[in-house]
């Protein structure tokens, strides 16, 4: 057996690939062991004597297969946890997004004009003390808010009137009765 270490290096950087990668022909071991040049390799290449290994495959095929049904819910049991909840998915982090959610909708439903500076302070302050799970929550509770306002200024327009109304009345009798005296 003739020893070619000297033909394999010389191939793999005219090939401009690794060692491992260069195949000889081991019919034309005395035609490979009689070059010793880059020049005489490069005649052996263009012969097709000594040829370059294609790049074994390395396939992600199954890696998305396997991402696909993680995304549908599948392997993700406790058999296949490593690390607490809270590392998982840390608690902190769904807070900040809640808050920044809830900070969003006040934001808007404030530029709209569907929430006034007071009530918009009282809801900021709410959502921070925890009080709103979801932004359903928060919009439900400020649509009770602002009823419950409309309805309290419906009542002192209605106390109003029926104080102004009063009033006139009671005028109107001691007018009455400033007349008969």
């Amino acid at each position: 057996m003739v020893c070619l270490r000297l033909q394999k290096r010389l191939a793999a950087a005219v090939m401009k690939c690794g060692k491992r990668r260069v195949r000889l022909d081991p019919s034309e071991t005395s035609e490979i062991s009689m070059a010793s040049s880059r020049r005489t390799i490069k005649k052996l290449i263009k012969d097709g004597i000594v040829f370059k290994e294609a790049v074994q495959v390395h396939s992600r095929a199954r890696a998305r297969k396997f991402l696909t049904e993680k995304r549908k819910g599948r392997h993700t049991g406790f058999g296949k946890r490593r690390g607490k909840k809270n590392a998982r998915m840390p608690v902190k982090l769904l807070w900040i997004r809640r808050q920044r959610c809830l900070r969003k909708l006040l934001r808007r439903y404030r530029k709209q004009g569907k929430v006034d500076a007071t009530l918009y302070h009282k809801f900021y302050l709410a959502a921070k003390g925890n009080q709103f799970k979801n932004k359903r929550v928060l919009i439900e509770s400020i649509h009770k808010q602002r009823n419950e306002n409309l309805r309290q200024e419906k009542l002192q327009r209605e106390q109003e009137e029926r104080r102004a109304k009063n009033r006139a009345k009671r005028e109107a009798k001691l007018a009455r009765k400033n007349q008969k005296n």
